[in-house]
């Protein structure tokens, strides 16, 4: 993929270039976390903020995560782990800051709670676009992500891509808040023929019970969702386009706006992890399924131009 960037829209449900739908106007969740005491600047406001120091006094930062293999979740031991919390580790502990503390919440409720000071930082694998960017701080994308399908084993309609969906009037299922939503309406799939559910797990699930003709979503979410299976299997994945342009699929954290120092001091940590041709973060991210195929060097700054 290009560093290149298309938008469908600035407003509404994920018209961004972004794995899942803008988290525009969801209401913030229950009652503030221990750093809620800290000053709220205006809306759209960005501040260098004193967030660091404050984690270091602590010894623990919290994270916010979807529980949704292998981006960021809650492992049989309880231990947050998946490529973006296991970053953080990494990451943190250089910072200063050695103990990570995961706060599980729906995909569509984490900016909102970082918003609501209910963690400190989204490590999620979160899709970058504009939208996004009008309401949390950015580090760079770690990866750089391909859709793929789960679809019944042999691939009887033979799916492939968005148009093979459309052209068929098929049904097809992808995740709430994921932004293959947006795709799928953008390659003339309508409304009507695409389900929301709650993971590609109940994905998975709805395919190999028929209920759907497909599920699409991220090709390492999909593959990992097959895994083991024998009644469905995975496509090849495959690059989205929106508008005769790649729909850029590059996953990052996300820091609220008042708290630009530790997202500079984060990112200046990240990059340092990418040189030597990556070296040092595929060895953190290998484990889940990543390759030096998800490798990317878009920056923060030309996604969310």
């Amino acid at each position: 993929m290009t560093p290149s960037m298309r938008t469908f829209s600035a407003t509404g449900r994920g018209r961004g270039i972004s794995r899942r739908a803008v988290l525009s106007g969801a209401a913030a969740l229950g009652v503030l976390g221990a750093s809620a005491c800290s000053r709220v600047p205006a809306e759209g406001t960005v501040e260098g903020g004193d967030l660091l120091s404050r984690l270091r006094d602590r010894g623990t930062v919290k994270l916010g995560i979807a529980n949704e293999k292998p981006f960021g979740y809650i492992n049989e031991e309880g231990v947050a782990t998946g490529e973006a919390p296991e970053i953080a580790k990494v990451i943190f502990a250089e910072l200063g800051v050695d103990n990570v503390e995961p706060v599980s919440v729906e995909f569509s409720a984490l900016i909102p709670g970082l918003k609501a000071q209910q963690f400190d930082v989204v490590s999620a694998g979160m899709y970058i676009n504009p939208p996004r960017c009008a309401q949390v701080l950015f580090a760079d994308p770690e990866y750089l992500m391909l859709d793929a399908f789960i679809v019944p084993r042999g691939n009887p309609k033979n799916i492939r891509t968005y148009d093979d969906v459309a052209e068929q009037g098929l049904t097809l299922a992808t995740g709430q808040a994921y932004a293959e939503y947006d795709y799928a309406l953008a390659n003339g799939i309508p409304a009507g023929r695409i389900q929301l559910l709650p993971d590609q797990v109940a994905g998975r699930e709805a395919v190999a019970t028929g209920r759907v003709d497909a599920f699409v979503g991220t090709n390492i979410t999909v593959q990992s969702a097959v895994e083991g299976r024998n009644q469905v299997e995975a496509t090849e994945a495959f690059q989205p386009y929106v508008d005769g342009e790649p729909a850029l699929g590059a996953g990052g954290f996300a820091f609220r706006l008042s708290e630009a120092n530790l997202r500079d001091a984060f990112n200046e940590k990240l990059l340092a992890l990418k040189e030597n041709n990556y070296r040092d973060l595929l060895e953190i991210v290998r484990p889940f399924g990543f390759t030096m195929t998800e490798m990317t060097d878009l920056t923060a700054e030309e996604l969310c131009s």
